[in-house]
């Protein structure tokens, strides 16, 4: 799939997404949204990748639990900012007592519009307590190469956590900033003319902690 250079978000979406399939991701659940309207389009858009949408929270994580013990592959659950996350609560303890691989991508708000009364906000750094292996958030998107770097490594870091050294759940939160719909801003477009992506792809290591290697293949 090539890099989506429409808009900032878009871009980071569509690495975010395409790092993911290098690394093995078959399946992920998408709850509808605005704020994670980049992340479910990049998903969606992805030929290798099946997205499956589900209306509940709740559901949805149950769903993407079940896919994950069965294939025993960490399964992505997205949702949009606010309340919406905190339906995936009780998957998240069931995925870190079962040993299960999940990776739970929660859209958010920018810094600058949080705690300013807007509706549907929470806060949601460490919103799943010590269940997750690994928790973070995530830079806001960047047109500055180096942070595609970071967001490759970061993704490829989250993957491995999930599954070693003991499988569970991993949870990464997502600022985004407008726009979330993908309109063409045109000055991220010309970013596409310099841009390797077999190259980039193949900039990670593909060994994992348990010395096997990654079905990477940019």
């Amino acid at each position: 799939m090539p890099i989506d250079f429409r808009n900032i978000n878009t871009l980071w979406s569509s690495i975010l997404v395409e790092t993911l399939n290098c690394l093995g991701l078959k399946t992920a659940i998408i709850c509808p949204g605005s704020r994670s309207g980049p992340l479910a389009v990049a998903f969606a858009q992805h030929p290798q990748i099946e997205a499956i949408p589900v209306l509940d929270e709740r559901s949805a994580a149950f769903f993407g639990l079940g896919i994950a013990r069965r294939s025993g592959l960490p399964v992505v659950l997205v949702c949009t900012s606010g309340t919406a996350g905190a339906n995936f609560y009780p998957a998240v303890i069931e995925a870190e007592a079962s040993r299960v691989p999940l990776l739970i991508l929660t859209a958010d708000r920018p810094p600058e519009l949080r705690h300013c009364h807007a509706g549907q906000a929470i806060d949601q750094l460490k919103l799943y307590g010590h269940y997750p292996r690994w928790q973070v958030e995530l830079a806001l998107p960047s047109s500055q190469p180096q942070q595609w770097a970071y967001l490759r490594q970061t993704m490829v870091h989250a993957w491995g956590r999930s599954q070693w050294p003991i499988a569970g759940p991993v949870h990464l939160n997502v600022p985004l900033r407008d726009p979330l719909a993908p309109v063409l801003d045109p000055q991220i477009e010309p970013l596409a003319a310099t841009f390797d992506a077999i190259d980039f792809l193949q900039g990670f290591n593909p060994v994992n902690p348990c010395g096997q290697v990654y079905p990477c293949k940019p």
